[in-house]
């Protein structure tokens, strides 16, 4: 696959590696509106570079597109690389809000092309291997799952593009509480109920620094998040409980710590479960991962795993979070609107 990426930030950069050193890929282009920046990124990756995103979007030798901006850019971009005619790689969210996401979704589908939405949590080792130990039935029905996800910021984080809501749509629930959401559909389905609270504790912003939710299945399995830009300390702990035991996942490796999985398994007689403890030292191969899964999907001719509908849906949620905590309600998803 021929690849081009808009915007070279941090996740920017760390797809444009990933492309350059997959074998039979082929990165031919990235931009950014920051000339020096995007230079850089090109004559580390050996690409060409530009500061006009419609110069990437509007290449035949480009096949897909990497949509690595900020968030109010990637529904446009997204857009006009469908309508292009290419496969189209957006960074979550993918768009400030429901409406935007669903606009992508459109276009891919009048087009025909393939849309992911850039979840790598999925591919994390820790939670990939949670997830195929759930799909053998090793702790039977869930009941229910806990996510607690957050850092602490840095100094100035408050006068960043993610702190301005006409530019992110949202706080530390589009931020990294989106992760955690579509994890949550993963794992369980769709949401029929919704209950959350925001607020602003710290930082000096329009936008949430902690998101509370409550989320429930038709069938009445519950999931529950805090998401926090007051952690302080990097946190990530998920926790799937079920009949017959539970799979707690923790760190995602770096400044998250060791990413680590444990297996418990409930006795009969009750009593301090049997544990297994799996540790994954290695380095963070989500992005690599993410990618071969969605090239695969392109030449197989598939949907990819946390295609743009999955992205649309992490979005619906988050939004219902939104307006449960504006009005104080419940707020019911209806299977019209799935």
């Amino acid at each position: 696959m021929r690849v081009g990426v808009v915007g070279c930030g941090l996740m920017g950069r760390q797809r444009a590696t990933v492309v350059r050193e997959s074998a039979g890929d082929e990165l031919v282009i990235v931009a950014d509106v920051n000339r020096t920046r995007a230079e850089e990124v090109a004559r580390e990756e050996g690409c060409l570079a530009t500061t006009d995103w419609r110069e990437i979007v509007g290449r035949e030798d480009v096949d897909i597109v990497i949509v690595s901006t900020t968030n109010d850019w990637l529904a446009p971009i997204s857009i006009t690389a469908a309508w292009n005619g290419k496969h189209v790689l957006c960074e979550k969210p993918p768009g400030r809000n429901p409406e935007e996401s669903w606009q992508i979704i459109e276009a891919a589908r009048a087009n025909k092309v393939k849309l992911k939405t850039g979840f790598n949590h999925r591919h994390h080792a820790a939670i990939w291997k949670a997830r195929q130990l759930f799909d053998q039935g090793t702790i039977g029905e869930i009941y229910f799952i806990r996510c607690r996800y957050g850092h602490g910021g840095r100094p100035g984080y408050d006068s960043e593009w993610r702190a301005k809501l006409e530019i992110s749509g949202g706080g530390e629930l589009l931020d990294q509480g989106i992760h955690a959401l579509d994890l949550f559909r993963w794992f369980l389905g769709d949401f029929h109920e919704v209950v959350g609270f925001t607020g602003t504790s710290f930082w000096n912003t329009p936008v949430e620094d902690n998101a509370f939710a409550l989320l429930r299945t038709a069938e009445g399995q519950v999931a529950s998040l805090h998401a926090s830009w007051t952690q302080w300390k990097n946190l990530f702990s998920f926790e799937i409980f079920g009949r017959d035991g539970y799979l707690i996942v923790e760190g995602l490796g770096g400044s998250y710590g060791l990413e680590r999985l444990i297996w418990g398994k409930r006795l009969p007689q009750s009593g301090p479960p049997e544990e297994r403890r799996f540790e994954f030292p290695g380095p963070d191969v989500s992005w690599e991962e993410e990618w071969r899964e969605f090239v695969t999907a392109i030449r197989e001719d598939r949907e990819p795993l946390g295609n743009g509908y999955d992205g649309w849906q992490a979005l619906r949620l988050a939004y219902a979070v939104y307006e449960s905590a504006t009005t104080g309600r419940v707020v019911k998803l209806t299977d019209a609107d799935n």
